[in-house]
């Protein structure tokens, strides 16, 4: 795929202490297979669908033996303009800018509320090669117990506008959008989530049978965390493996319910 406008999310990885059982779950759940790990790159080993490179796992650097989560990367021109930007606005930069041979150029970044991302600066590496496709990326959405402070840093940091989402439930949901694409959901963490939770992005990967999906991960020791629920956008459910990483799956082809209104954000 060509190189994705700035704000637009481009790429997913995650650490495991456990990289070979990583390896085994999400080729189970989600039909993966994965390329040769890189020793000169921390090991760090690509996850491909049907041949496409879609997200990439890897051990934890030494000293970083931290809890197992999955790391959203948003598309940037320019990392070192757009790590001053977020440096500006309350966020903290925790790496990088750091250049990758010539794959591109990284950062590591945490916005006001305690949401861990990444920037991507695409070289010969340009990001996911599929989209919205059975084991690709489909969607994520940023959950913080902060939306204000979220809302703000997002808007300032990328070239996002937003819109909120009108629901029966009134749960506080609001959307990115880079043009008239929508890119990026916003929750608000209510008192549903246990309160050792930390702010974290939610990456949805699609599947072709949502509850079959739900069935291999808890076979392999994985735990359904929501659903499986229809919604307009598809059936999906949220899971975390048996190393701790949450993430999402969804039937896309599988769809209930109308669209929900959205409303601009002034």
């Amino acid at each position: 795929m060509a190189v994705q406008p700035e704000g637009t999310p481009c790429w997913a990885d995650a650490m495991f202490t456990d990289v070979e059982g990583a390896k085994s779950f999400y080729g189970d759940v989600l039909g993966w297979t994965f390329g040769e790990s890189s020793s000169e790159f921390g090991n760090y080993t690509q996850a491909y669908a049907d041949g496409k490179a879609v997200a990439a796992v890897v051990p934890p650097m030494p000293g970083g033996e931290e809890q197992s989560a999955w790391c959203l990367y948003l598309a940037s021109p320019d990392a070192e303009a757009t790590a001053a930007r977020i440096r500006d606005n309350g966020g903290e930069v925790l790496m990088g800018p750091m250049t990758v041979d010539d794959f591109g150029t990284m950062v590591l970044a945490r916005d006001p509320g305690g949401v861990v991302f990444g920037v991507w600066q695409a070289g010969t590496h340009e990001g996911f090669d599929v989209l919205g496709v059975p084991g690709a990326y489909c969607w994520a959405e940023v959950f913080t117990r902060s939306p204000d402070s979220s809302d703000a840093f997002f808007p300032a940091v990328f070239p996002y506008t937003a819109k909120t989402m009108e629901t029966h439930e009134g749960m506080d949901f609001r959307t990115f959008h880079v043009g008239e694409d929508p890119v990026l959901g916003r929750m608000e963490m209510t008192d549903d989530f246990p309160p050792e939770v930390p702010p974290y992005i939610n990456v949805y990967f699609g599947v072709d049978d949502c509850d079959a999906a739900v069935a291999r991960a808890t076979e392999r020791g994985g735990a359904a965390v929501w659903g499986p629920m229809d919604t307009p956008f598809g059936r999906f459910a949220s899971i975390r493996d048996p190393q701790g990483a949450t993430f999402s799956v969804i039937d896309m082809n599988r769809t209930e319910g109308e669209m929900p209104a959205m409303t601009d954000v002034p």
